[in-house]
C-alpha cells in the first residue's frame, strides 16, 4: 500500500465517501484546500449520490486529473483531448484491476439502495463492501499515473 492509498483508506474510515477519500489523499500533495475539495466532490459518493453510477473513487480520480493537467482554454481542441485521452487511460487501468468503473457492478452481490439515505459506517458496513480495497485501488492507480508523468516531465503541478 502507497502513502495516497493509506491515506484514502483512513479518510474513507473516518467517514468520508469514495470520492472525498480518493481526492483528500491527494490535496496536501498538490497544494489544494482540504475542506473545499471535500465539499467539492461530496455529491460524488455512492456513484454520485447513491445513484450507484460511476464510482465515486473513480470519479475522484478523474477530477483529480484535471486539478492536475486540466484546461483554462476553452477552444483549445488539442489539450481538451489530451485530458479527455488522460482520463480514458486511467479508466482502462482501473477497469483492468475491477472490470467496471460503475458502482452497482463494483458492489454486485452486496445489497444497496439508490436511497438518499446514507449507510451507517458499522464493522458490518467494512466487511461486506469492496469500497475500502476499491479507495486504495484508485488511489494507488493515480498515485503510478502521476509518478509516470512526473518521470516523463509531463507535470509541473505535481510535486
Amino acid at each position: 500500500m502507497t502513502k495516497h492509498s493509506q491515506k484514502a483508506a483512513e479518510l474513507f474510515k473516518q467517514g468520508y465517501n469514495c470520492s472525498q477519500s480518493v481526492v483528500g489523499a491527494f490535496c496536501e500533495e498538490l497544494g489544494i484546500d482540504f475542506d473545499t475539495a471535500i465539499k467539492l466532490v461530496s455529491p460524488l459518493g455512492g456513484g454520485m449520490g447513491r445513484l450507484r453510477e460511476v464510482c465515486g473513487a473513480v470519479s475522484g480520480m478523474f477530477l483529480l486529473t484535471g486539478i492536475v493537467f486540466g484546461y483554462t482554454e476553452p477552444n483549445n481542441l488539442e489539450v481538451k483531448g489530451k485530458l479527455y485521452e488522460r482520463v480514458q487511460e486511467l479508466a482502462k487501468r482501473f477497469k483492468a484491476k475491477r472490470s467496471t468503473i460503475i458502482c452497482r457492478e463494483l458492489l454486485e452481490g452486496v445489497e444497496t439502495s439508490d436511497s438518499p439515505e446514507p449507510s451507517e459506517r458499522t464493522e458490518e458496513y467494512y466487511l461486506k463492501r469492496p469500497c475500502l480495497k476499491i479507495i486504495e485501488d484508485a488511489a494507488q492507480i493515480f498515485e503510478d499515473y502521476l509518478s509516470e508523468q512526473k518521470q516523463q516531465n509531463v507535470t509541473e503541478k505535481f510535486r
